[in-house]
């Protein structure tokens, strides 16, 4: 039997991405070329009220057995009623074909365009082999008992979608298997310790010694580094980089394997101990079989959740923005690392490899019009078949070229209040003393665009990686790193590491047209917490809010995190003259006690973010669905004193 009848026709998805009444977006990935017609039903007489060729979508074929296919369709569609929909593919109705797609007693998956951002899901940081459960799980669970009215308006995922930099062992082969069964695309490495994707497969350091693969830079830019530390830094500075992802085809296939079941059926993680695993002969060591074995448990489950993770996504329009680990750890933190990434052509290559992937499957869903004719051409140029291996190389790096300066990864979700996504990995503002001291999350033309947006509006919701307000005691150690200058060890990744772009943001926050009521939602540190901010010395302070939730599976080690929370609370209260030092002076920071027992306000457990907000804007509503199936709120200030 060949590979085209052992596969389904759809690989991945539906995933049902943007919503509004002028149009429609799905992602999906397909084994071949998507023929039929789309159908839009009204529920209330299940009359088809929209249809439209699915041949007219924009296909990319990244293998011989796979398409990606961004479905959009414009039109005048209803808001705020009971809609379904349907692919009539060549295979039948993709509703039969995946009926645990479906909700009970659904005949299509249904869903609204809702003109509001009332209710939204949210959170970041999923990572497959993590044991803390998969909190997307209870996400899908809760919205099938809600009565369509009732459903989240979106889910927002703020960040680390993927771990490319961190993929456990019998990930890994089966990304291989799936590259292999759908014969993906093969690629060519120059300046590279391998020649090919096919010579990496093969190469004894394909499992879990990649780092030994991955290119290193002599850091000289501080004392401290060239008086003891090893000459050769690790470009790719994260601590377990030892399955780092590389090709283009590694990066699309990560995605399919954790957004849908369905090739997991086609793979089988038991090979270990199977004598074609390594093809180069090499034995894995007795420590990385028993590394095998725990990484197998907590994936298998992680596979079990995720025909909740894909019925989810089919129903509620999903929105997503990158962080570091959707490409690598610590991706832009500093101009070195910059510097270091982008001169050397193998390290460019695979970050331009997960930018890539992230455009296919990520970014190109949250609004297709982003993306200019110029950038399809350069795509459709390098995915069109070529038997010249020097010219397809050529082809892909001018595709990651114009990416690399590609500059409206942002965007703006229309609805009341306006949700304004923002891009803070590839704009960022570059420090001008110190090449290892921490670039600012966004530059100054990318925060006035930023300012622009929020201009006469009354309430709005930001989506920002990080934390705008983070912890401060955590933000201090990140400060003492970076003089020791040693930024990555713990990521100095906060708003307030540069002053230039900290200055601005809090300037933004000070302006007299700063909307009424300002919620940011942020994920990136692996707890769950809540703030409400004031303007320290404004009669009529904006309502500012912080809500930070993360990660949907993922958490931060303990007991260092109790300990960085005590610590935080004695030192940084509202009234705390230490507060005067910082860069937030201007701003008191109120923070919100969860309603669990003791005294803890950061949260430590995989969830979903849930935020409500009342017709002004402002939160009526904040908490946390566990990967337990359990509901911690964040009440107001006043009511939990």
């Amino acid at each position: 039997m060949s590979n085209k009848q052992t596969l389904p026709l759809v690989l991945a998805g539906p995933i049902l991405r943007k919503t509004t009444q002028n149009e429609l977006v799905f992602w999906l990935v397909t084994r071949e070329p998507l023929k039929g017609t789309f159908q839009l039903f009204a529920e209330a007489d299940n009359s088809v009220i929209f249809s439209a060729p699915l041949d007219s979508c924009q296909q990319v074929q990244v293998g011989e057995r796979a398409f990606i296919v961004l479905a959009q369709f414009k039109g005048q569609f209803p808001a705020n009623v009971a809609l379904s929909y349907e692919f009539c593919t060549q295979d039948g109705e993709l509703s039969k074909l995946q009926p645990e797609w479906l909700y009970q007693d659904e005949m299509r998956p249904t869903f609204r365009i809702s003109t509001k951002a009332d209710y939204l899901l949210h959170g970041s940081c999923r990572n497959p082999h993590h044991p803390a459960p998969d909190a997307l799980i209870q996400a899908d669970l809760k919205v099938s008992k809600l009565a369509l009215e009732s459903r989240p308006d979106m889910l927002m995922m703020s960040g680390d979608q993927i771990y490319a930099d961190h993929v456990a062992g019998p990930m890994l082969s089966a990304i291989h298997q799936v590259c292999q069964l759908l014969g993906l695309r093969s690629e060519q490495f120059s300046q590279a310790p391998i020649a090919s994707s096919q010579a990496l497969f093969d190469h004894p350091y394909c499992y879990y010694q990649r780092d030994k693969l991955l290119p290193s830079y002599n850091d000289e830019s501080h004392w401290l580094n060239r008086l003891i530390l090893p000459k050769h830094t690790p470009i790719f500075s994260s601590r377990e980089c030892e399955n780092h992802l590389i090709t283009f085809s590694e990066f699309i296939t990560m995605y399919l394997l954790v957004w849908s079941p369905s090739l997991w059926r086609c793979v089988d993680i038991n090979l270990l101990d199977q004598q074609d695993f390594c093809p180069s002969g090499e034995r894995f060591s007795a420590t990385n079989i028993k590394h095998w074995h725990e990484e197998k448990q907590h994936i298998e489950r992680f596979v079990s959740g995720l025909s909740h993770t894909a019925r989810l996504m089919a129903h509620i329009p999903t929105y997503m923005i990158f962080d570091d680990h959707d490409i690598t750890d610590d991706w832009n933190l500093t101009v070195g690392w910059e510097k270091a990434a982008y001169e050397n052509s193998f390290a460019k290559r695979i970050i331009g490899n997960g930018l890539l992937s992230y455009w296919l499957c990520q970014g190109w869903g949250n609004e297709p019009d982003n993306f200019p004719s110029e950038l399809w051409q350069l795509a459709s140029h390098y995915f069109s078949n070529s038997s010249d291996e020097a010219d397809d190389q050529r082809r892909q790096d001018d595709l990651i070229q114009y990416l690399y300066s590609f500059e409206k990864w942002h965007y703006t979700i229309h609805s009341s209040p306006k949700v304004v996504v923002l891009d803070t990995r590839t704009r960022r503002w570059r420090s001008e003393s110190r090449m290892n001291k921490p670039s600012g999350l966004m530059d100054w033309e990318a925060l006035i665009e930023f300012q622009q947006e929020l201009m006469h509006q009354d309430k709005v919701v930001v989506i920002s990686a990080a934390p705008m307000f983070g912890v401060k005691f955590i933000e201090a150690l990140q400060k003492s790193m970076t003089l020791l200058g040693q930024p990555l060890l713990i990521d100095a990744e906060n708003w307030m590491a540069h002053p230039g772009s900290a200055n601005t943001l809090l300037s933004i926050f000070t302006h007299t047209k700063t909307p009424t009521n300002f919620v940011i939602l942020s994920g990136d540190v692996h707890y769950s917490f809540a703030y409400d901010i004031k303007l320290r010395f404004r009669k009529s302070s904006p309502n500012i809010y912080q809500i930070t939730c993360s990660g949907f599976k993922n958490q931060f080690p303990e007991p260092l995190l109790g300990i960085c929370d005590r610590i935080d609370r004695a030192i940084y209260s509202p009234r705390s003259p230490l507060n005067y030092l910082t860069k937030r002076k201007r701003l008191k920071v109120f923070k919100r006690d969860p309603d669990i027992p003791g005294s803890r306000r950061l949260v430590n457990t995989s969830a979903v973010g849930e935020l409500k907000l009342d017709s002004h804007g402002k939160p009526s509503e904040i908490s946390i669905l566990t990967g337990k199936g359990e509901s911690i709120h964040f009440p107001p200030i006043e009511q939990s004193l």
